[in-house]
């Protein structure tokens, strides 16, 4: 059974950065794509990064793009998010996701591309 353990979220001010990780263990896979989703309250679970083990291809939503790096570490089967220049509006709870294989790119962004799901981590930002 696969697992995902997110961790590094908290509470920070704008302007701020966080850094996310989640750990993915209990499966065997030639490669994967991992990704990082967010949900705010009352509003639906948005796409935020993905990146692809094999060839390492990223994807970012907009509202992210220069300030958000997703990446990985092999050894560790660990994806991380670098959250930098916090915004209020990204308050919200993150949930990494994973998917056995390579996600083609055009779905890199759709939560229904992704088997496997964390807890989620929230983080706030507020002054």
């Amino acid at each position: 059974q696969v697992q995902l353990v997110e961790s590094g979220g908290g509470f920070v001010q704008p302007g701020d950065s966080l850094r996310l990780s989640c750990a993915a263990s209990g499966g065997t896979f030639s490669t994967l794509t991992m990704a990082w989703f967010r949900q705010a309250p009352g509003k639906e679970r948005e796409f935020v990064a993905a990146l692809r083990w094999s060839g390492g291809n990223t994807a970012y939503a907009d509202s992210v793009k220069g300030r958000f790096t997703i990446s990985k570490d092999n050894a560790q089967n660990t994806v991380y998010l670098q959250m930098n220049s916090l915004k209020p509006e990204d308050t919200a709870v993150y949930y990494c996701a994973l998917r056995g294989g390579r996600v083609i790119l055009s779905a890199l962004r759709s939560p229904s591309s992704y088997e496997y799901w964390g807890q989620g981590t929230q983080v706030t930002v507020s002054s």
